[in-house]
């Protein structure tokens, strides 16, 4: 590997281990092509989110995103001028990832610098496409899977992941003055935007929890099917990152949906459980999870630690 392209590997590992994420760790289980390709990828969408995330007024951020997206075009191109690109190109160009999974992740940072204003699910449905199910269809191509089929559940999974975010934020958003929910699924409980800064969990609001967490839990049930497709070392990965999120879901509802009286948290027994549980080797074959309840058992496992 040129010495140039080694640097840019190192670059993004830097940027994915500051992140203290507990995901971070799940990547050493992998071969050593596939890790680094995890860290550019992680890289890539840290710094398109840290562009979109800033102080800065809107304009300049859009200004920002553009030139981000000219520089990606120009490096697949082979003139690489950001140090985390050729670490990128050479993880698209490994794994065949499909380059729409970076553009379309930088187009849904785009649609979050406006206020959101989705009227209907299939609207925030393409959000989530755009900012979730693109990163995790770009993670199977690195991880390796053995029929196309896995597309559909992975793009679920993604839209799984985002509405657990959604539902997590839903106060913090609105004191933002943001609010992804559909306007439909809002006028059907008849709750305004406001109702969402600080609660009180009324009936009206349980309603409207209860509404979006089944039909997260829908989503859940539908994608966990990942797992059969993906080759051994990226089960690991999806297996941990699947469970998390589920446990989010489980925080929520354990909760009966009042995410207005503090932010949802893991407690870090109940992460460092669900880590532990995937950091570890595990036999390989038939001994894989085969269902979402073995997922499950492991969130209640880790609930019950914590």
């Amino acid at each position: 590997m040129k010495r140039s392209l080694q640097a840019s590997y190192r670059r993004c590992r830097r940027v994915a281990s500051r992140a203290s994420s507990n995901f971070y760790w799940t990547f050493h289980r992998l071969p050593a092509e596939k890790r680094r390709a995890m860290w550019a990828l992680y890289a890539f969408s840290r710094h398109t989110d840290d562009l979109g995330d800033s102080e800065l007024p809107a304009e300049r951020r859009a200004e920002q995103l553009e030139h981000w997206q000219a520089e990606l075009e120009s490096a697949l191109s082979g003139n690489v001028q950001h140090p985390w690109l050729p670490a990128v190109v050479d993880a698209v160009e490994r794994f065949s990832m499909p380059v729409d999974c970076l553009r379309d992740l930088i187009r849904g940072v785009k649609m979050d610098l406006q206020p959101p204003e989705y009227e209907t699910l299939e609207e925030l449905t393409e959000y989530c496409r755009c900012v979730a199910s693109s990163v995790g269809l770009a993670c199977i191509h690195i991880w390796g899977f053995d029929d196309p089929a896995v597309r559909e559940p992975a793009i679920r999974c993604g839209l799984a992941f985002q509405m657990t975010n959604i539902l997590r934020d839903l106060s913090e958003d609105a004191r933002r003055q943001r609010c992804y929910l559909p306007r439909e699924d809002l006028r059907r409980f008849q709750v305004q935007p406001s109702d969402l800064r600080d609660g009180p969990l009324d009936e009206r609001l349980a309603g409207l929890m209860r509404y979006e967490m089944e039909r997260t839990e829908q989503l859940y049930r539908e994608s966990y099917e990942v797992i059969r497709y993906l080759s051994a070392d990226g089960r690991r990965i999806f297996a941990m990152m699947f469970a998390t999120y589920l446990e989010l879901l489980r925080e929520i509802e354990r909760r009966k949906g009042d995410v207005f009286r503090g932010r949802v948290r893991l407690p870090w027994r109940r992460k460092l459980s669900i880590a532990a549980r995937y950091a570890l080797p595990w036999p390989m074959g038939d001994n894989w999870p085969r269902g979402r309840n073995d997922i499950e058992r492991t969130s209640r496992a880790g609930s019950q630690q914590s």
